[in-house]
């Protein structure tokens, strides 16, 4: 990976996505200097074929996101964090408003809504765990690893299974929300609809709760693995924030690109 000179202005992805980096192919393909963070060190490697990106990992407070902006000249701010990634979101748009600096967020399609008795749709998690759906059921979460932790209340009163990425942190924080090994299933997504079906029979699942993580999160799978098995799937909504901007065209977010950059090189002395 070639690391870009910080003498250059520079445009800032959000990343750690699948969908980040189909955005990091199409901006390097355009030799726009461009700076990716990543909040592990494992999804670096979701850019290693990608020449002339700065990858920077750590997750960054809004104060540290200020101090990245002087310290690579941010022109543009290219938000393609996971749907779910609400604070991420959030502090990047307070920081780009905060500093005049353009804010596009690209969001990924939502799985289209259809009537199907087997999918239960909910606003949140707390209305999940206030409610009754859990109790006696034996569940599989496809929700995360950082969400765990909200149904540890829920594990004297229901059989929970899990499945994580295969990560350290995300095996420590499932052991930590009360899950044994024999309940949790390390794997990386894409899955394929056979292995949803094997899973499910497996643990023998009554009940799959995921995130409307759109088909990159696997979510159409699980409504067909649902509908096959006629297994009740509950999808967690995504949160709802007031973008700026937003696109789901990969087109707008060279057009932003292009923008941001040619406005700043305008701006310089001759």
């Amino acid at each position: 990976m070639l690391i870009s000179s910080l003498s250059l202005p520079h445009l800032w992805l959000i990343g750690g996505t699948s969908d980040s980096v189909l955005i990091a192919q199409a901006i390097a393909a355009q030799a726009f200097p461009c700076v990716v963070t990543v909040t592990t060190p494992s999804a670096t490697a979701l850019y290693d074929r990608i020449e002339g990106l700065t990858v920077r990992v750590g997750k960054l407070s809004p104060a540290e996101m200020r101090h990245f902006r002087e310290q690579y000249q941010i022109v543009g701010i290219i938000d393609a964090s996971h749907p779910f990634a609400q604070v991420i979101s959030t502090q990047a748009i307070q920081v780009s408003q905060a500093l005049n600096v353009p804010y596009l967020r690209y969001e990924r399609a939502e799985i289209e809504t259809v009537p199907n008795p087997n999918t239960i749709y909910l606003e949140n998690f707390t209305n999940l765990l206030t409610g009754d759906y859990l109790r006696e059921q034996r569940v599989l979460l496809t929700v995360g690893a950082k969400s765990l932790t909200l149904f540890q209340p829920w594990q004297a009163q229901a059989t929970l299974f899990a499945r994580i990425l295969p990560r350290l942190d995300s095996l420590q924080m499932a052991l930590q929300a009360g899950f044994t090994g024999d309940r949790l299933m390390a794997l990386r997504p894409p899955y394929d609809l056979a292995l949803e079906l094997a899973l499910w029979q497996q643990w023998q699942i009554s009940l799959v709760v995921t995130k409307a993580s759109g088909e990159a999160g696997g979510e159409k799978i699980k409504q067909q693995a649902a509908t096959q098995l006629g297994i009740p799937l509950i999808v967690i909504e995504r949160p709802r924030l007031a973008y700026p901007q937003q696109t789901r065209s990969l087109e707008k977010v060279l057009q932003f690109c292009r923008v941001c950059l040619t406005s700043v090189n305008s701006a310089l002395p001759i």
